[in-house]
This record gives C-alpha cells, structure tokens and sequence, in this order.
C-alpha cells in the first residue's frame, strides 16, 4: 500500500528527450503500475503505469471530469470567463451532460461520413508534397504534420485558415498549459477564447453548412447548449481534432526512419498500413496521459487505495508499453495485429474522432513515404526534442531530407 505521506515521485512531462521521456516512465511502470506524483503545478496526483490499471480506471464512474481535476488547463491562472469558456465541452463533463454533448456532434464523425472525407484529405496531402517537393530539407511538423490536419478540421468545422499559424500558437501553448508559463498561458488563452467568439458571431450573421454552423444553430435555437459549451466544444473539436493527429504523423514518421527495417518492411509490403498506424500510435502515441479525472470516493486500483478528491491520470506511454499486455513491448513491430493500445482512451471519453485520425494517419503516411522514398532524418536522432507539456506527446521539430 503506497503512503500518502511519501513525497510524490518526479513526473517525466518537463523531459524533452523523447527516449529519456520513455524510461522515465519505463522505470516507474517497473516499481509497480500506480504512483503517487507531483503535477507541474505542485499538486498531487497519481499515475497510472500498468495497462490493465488504466483500463480500469477509464471506465470506472467513480473517476468523474471536475474543475478540481483541471489545474493543468490553468484552473487557478486564468480569468474566470476564460476558464469556463475552456472547461465546459463533453471531454470536461459527466452524463447526463457529457451524454447530450457528445451526441450533438457523433453525426459528423461517423465512419461513413469520414470516409467520405479521403478524396479532400488526399487533395490537401498531395498539395502539401507538391509544395515540399521543391525543398532538399524541410521541418516535417511544419510543412506538413501540423497544415493537413488543421486544414481537414478547419474545412470540416466551417473555420477559415486565415489566421492558422496564431491559431496553431495559442493551441501550442494552451496544450503545454502550465509548462508554457502563467503568463503565456494567459494571453494565449484569452486570445483563443476571444478567436472563438469572433467565429462563433461570423456564424450566426452568415451561417453554411458546416458543423460550426449546425452547433450554432443548436444553442440559438433549442436552447441545448449553454454559451460557455458552445465555445468549449468549438475550442476542444479544434484543439483535439488537429493537435494529436499532429504528433501521430510527426512521431509515426520519426519512429519508422530511426527503425529502418521496420520502414522497408512497410515500403515493401504498404498493405501492412493499417496495423503500421497501430502499432505506432501504441509505441510513441500523441499523448503522454488522458485528460485528468477527480475520485469521487476511495477506489482501489492495482493495489492501492487512492483516496476521494484525488486527480487521477492514466499514463498511456507508459501503458502501451506494458509487458503483461504486450510482448516484446518496448519494441517496434508493425507484423503486429493483436494490438489492444489505449492510445484513444477508454470508456466513454474514447475519443470521438478516432476514424478521422486514423484515415489522416494512413493516407498521410502511405503518401509521404512512397512520394518520398529517399526520406531521411536531417540530424541525428538523438537531437530531436519533444515539447514539454503534461497532455500531449510530440515533437517541437522534425528536420527532414527530401532528396
């Protein structure tokens, strides 16, 4: 039974080596699968290591999404209006109201309608290699990474693109929350909330037929959604449906060009595409941890009684890569088909725009690798680093030779 009065283990968010990021969290899952930390902020927390453990926490009701629970998104640092204009979406809530949230936008990401999608997601693929295609090195996050799913998310909500690159600033700090500084933090916050507003205004006096426009319609007119959802839901389907497919491109890239027998194999054999996207989003997925959830009572996990009114994380790099669930873990494989990642959660936070992500993965990946079969690392792979941050998992930079 772990002791609350022990002092809380140091957490791997600050590292900015991917590798030692990795042991990091290795050598906690090897003292056992749940663990007493300090959050950035200073406050306690516990992280879950072992895979079975984090399976059962995300789908145990007694771990409820509290305000308590948001210190990271700048709970006690940003002005009151800002915050509730970040904290009321359906990844912040508990049914009954994260049930009708999710609803009002399940319709836009079935699969059906994502397929639909690939023609458009081919189109912006192609035109973002045309254009790299005139560089002999390029920053892979940069050129490509980030535009394609900011551009398919932005079309998909009926956003305009021109104002991208403050966007994808503000998203870039708000993400990294306390990390980036109270300052940073703060400013970049209140720009977004400020950004969203502007959008939301510009759909009311002109709405199209996009989602923006239909999750408008919803709040003017029957009254389901509060203001502070609106924009919440605007805020999290904008930040969620480009950040992580982001580091899903730009470490699923780094990942098979430091692996270059697994990289052959998949050139010689691209109809092992699919179960490649898996097994990378199970070796360096896009998040370090889910999104922090609160204890409403005691609950028992792995062996440890975790008290009521504890944030709780479930720590996926940590758990992809647990041995009891998976053999030769640590180890990429894209041979592999039995491959139960949690890499998009569990329960009934699992993350809603799965089939997009992975529809923007396969042809992102497939297309780059056989426009590109020279790709390489522009530097060594030891100088790559990661961004700070205690939610997401991705590169700051990704240097590439074309040739």
């Amino acid at each position: 039974m772990t002791d609350m009065t022990e002092t809380p283990l140091a957490a791997p968010f600050a590292i900015t080596d991917g590798s030692a990021r990795h042991a990091r969290y290795a050598q906690l899952a090897a003292a056992g699968p749940v663990h007493r930390i300090a959050l950035p902020t200073g406050e306690p927390a516990w992280l879950i290591t072992g895979y079975a453990e984090a399976r059962q926490a995300l789908n145990d009701p007694r771990l409820i999404r509290s305000d308590a629970a948001l210190a990271n998104l700048g709970r006690d640092l940003l002005p009151p209006e800002v915050f509730a204009a970040f904290s009321h979406s359906m990844l912040n809530s508990n049914p009954p109201d994260h049930t009708r949230l999710r609803r009002l936008v399940t319709a836009a990401f079935t699969r059906r309608r994502v397929e639909q999608l690939a023609p458009r997601v081919q189109e912006i693929t192609d035109d973002l290699l045309d254009t790299m295609a005139n560089a002999e090195q390029v920053d892979l996050i940069d050129s490509f990474a980030y535009p394609l799913p900011i551009t398919v998310i932005c079309e998909l909500l009926g956003v305009p693109t021109g104002r991208r690159m403050e966007f994808r600033e503000w998203s870039s700090v708000v993400v990294t929350g306390v990390l980036a500084g109270p300052d940073a933090l703060v400013a970049a916050g209140t720009a977004m909330v400020g950004y969203l507003r502007e959008l939301v205004d510009a759909k009311r006096a002109a709405p199209t037929d996009d989602l923006l426009s239909a999750l408008v319609a919803v709040r003017d007119g029957q009254d389901r959604l509060s203001e502070d959802e609106l924009i919440s839901m605007v805020f999290l389907l904008l930040v969620a449906g480009h950040e992580t497919t982001v580091n899903l491109i730009g470490n699923g890239i780094r990942a098979l060009l430091t692996h270059p027998e697994q990289l052959a194999l998949l050139r010689a054999q691209p109809h092992r595409l699919p179960d490649a996207i898996e097994e990378l989003l199970r070796f360096d997925g896009p998040l370090q941890v889910t999104p922090f959830r609160w204890t409403a009572e005691a609950v028992d996990i792995g062996g440890v009684t975790i008290p009521a009114g504890e944030i709780v994380l479930a720590g996926l790099l940590a758990a992809n890569r647990d041995p009891a669930c998976t053999a030769r873990a640590a180890a990429l494989d894209i041979t592999r088909t039995d491959n139960p990642h949690l890499a998009f959660g569990h329960g009934i936070h699992h993350c809603l725009g799965v089939t997009l992500a992975r529809l923007e993965g396969r042809i992102a990946l497939g297309t780059l690798l056989a426009r590109f079969p020279r790709l390489r690392l522009a530097v060594p792979a030891q100088q790559l680093t990661w961004r700070p941050g205690v939610l997401m998992n991705g590169l700051a930079a990704l240097p590439v030779s074309i040739d």
